[in-house]
């Protein structure tokens, strides 16, 4: 496996690998009309710009030419977060790897990164509903942030989010 930088003839494989892995991992928490619209082109279009805008805060595993996972980094977007907090903005990995370390790797690359860019702490958002997830923040150190639950809207439904944190520098 190789895990590295993302460039944009990445984007259209980060974009497929996005939708599937959103329509598989979030069946049952997520409302079916709501992940049948996924679009491949637009997540296509908003994974360029990230390449395009923050070069290095995307990376790739890659396994046969084939991208396999990715995650999203930089500083962190919320408004509450000290300057020295970076924010894992997104992390996926395509189903038939799940629990074969793609994950693990992925996270270990991009901390490397954010303690070499002088971040102090990570903390990332995560469906409450979505106990994989959950499981492996936890496994890499991550911790629930107390009170830090919000609920917003996907397609109709309702959902709970929590922020986790890890203290990284």
């Amino acid at each position: 496996m190789e895990i590295r930088v993302a460039t944009l003839k990445d984007c259209r494989a980060i974009a497929e690998l996005h939708v599937k892995v959103w329509q598989q991992a979030y069946s049952g928490i997520l409302p079916k009309h709501y992940l049948a619209s996924l679009s491949v082109p637009e997540r296509e279009t908003m994974w360029r710009r990230i390449v395009d805008r923050q070069p290095g805060q995307l990376l790739v595993a890659r396994v046969a030419d084939a991208v396999v996972g990715f995650i999203a980094f930089g500083a962190s977007r919320d408004e509450d977060a000290p300057t020295d907090r970076a924010e894992i903005w997104a992390i996926y990995v395509e189903v038939p790897s799940w629990s074969t370390g793609t994950g693990r790797l992925l996270w270990l690359q991009a901390q490397d990164l954010i303690v070499s860019e002088g971040y102090k702490t990570v903390s990332l958002w995560v469906l409450a509903d979505n106990e994989r997830a959950v499981h492996f923040y936890e496994r890499v150190g991550f911790v629930l942030e107390p009170n830090s639950r919000k609920s917003f809207e996907f397609g109709g439904t309702s959902v709970d989010e929590i922020r986790y944190v890890r203290h990284v520098g």
